[in-house]
């Protein structure tokens, strides 16, 4: 009984990377393709001119990767949320016994500044996307009020009482909006720690000073 071999041609190495520029959706880091696709276009159109297709395309690839990924095209902005919210609970239970609340709290978002801090333009660039936005500024608002919340529970966790904790973490925010509104609209000498430090000194300076008189 005779054999009938059939012989497959082997790809040139020429053909097999020019199949993978052609197939840009296998290509690692999808996440990162598109939220710097993202970011591009947000800054160049407009959040509302930009179309989740539109950001797929500039990341070469498809719809349905970018949903794998992503709800919809606000969550390019907000999807770190959940890592920073973890990073400040854990950096709060870490702190010293005998730190003060506040000071618990600033530790905590300095530990935060640091790694927003590592990627500084995309953050202020994201920043910028955000203040053009009203419905971005509300749901900017919101991570925030999260965050206060996930911080006054850690605090609590550390036997605050709680009216105490939740004024504390609230503080707390209001630093870090004043420290990285100045960190994002210049080219600051300091660094994004180094200001929520100082927004802090100067909140603890005022309530020392109290109300003025008239």
């Amino acid at each position: 009984m005779s054999v009938t071999v059939i012989t497959i041609p082997q790809m040139s190495a020429a053909a097999i990377t020019m199949y993978h520029q052609g197939m840009g959706r296998w290509e690692p880091d999808a996440r990162g393709r598109l939220e710097r696709a993202a970011i591009a276009l947000y800054s160049e159109r407009g959040f509302e001119n930009t179309t989740v297709a539109e950001i797929a395309a500039r990341a070469r690839l498809t719809e349905r990767t970018f949903f794998r990924h992503f709800a919809d095209k606000r969550e390019v902005l907000f999807w770190g949320a959940s890592a920073l919210q973890e990073l400040l609970v854990s950096a709060v239970a870490d702190a010293p016994d005998s730190a003060a609340p506040l000071d618990a709290v600033t530790t905590a978002l300095e530990a935060a500044g640091a790694v927003l801090e590592e990627r500084g333009e995309y953050s202020r660039q994201r920043q910028l996307i955000i203040a053009a936005n009203a419905d971005l500024r509300e749901r900017e608002l919101i991570k925030l009020a999260s965050l206060a919340a996930a911080l006054a529970a850690a605090l609590r966790q550390r036997g605050v009482p709680g009216p105490a904790a939740s004024l504390t973490a609230e503080a707390g925010i209001a630093v870090f909006k004043v420290a990285f509104a100045s960190w994002a609209a210049e080219n600051n000498q300091r660094s994004l720690p180094q200001l929520i430090r100082a927004s802090l000194q100067e909140l603890k300076a005022m309530a020392a000073r109290g109300p003025a008189t008239g």
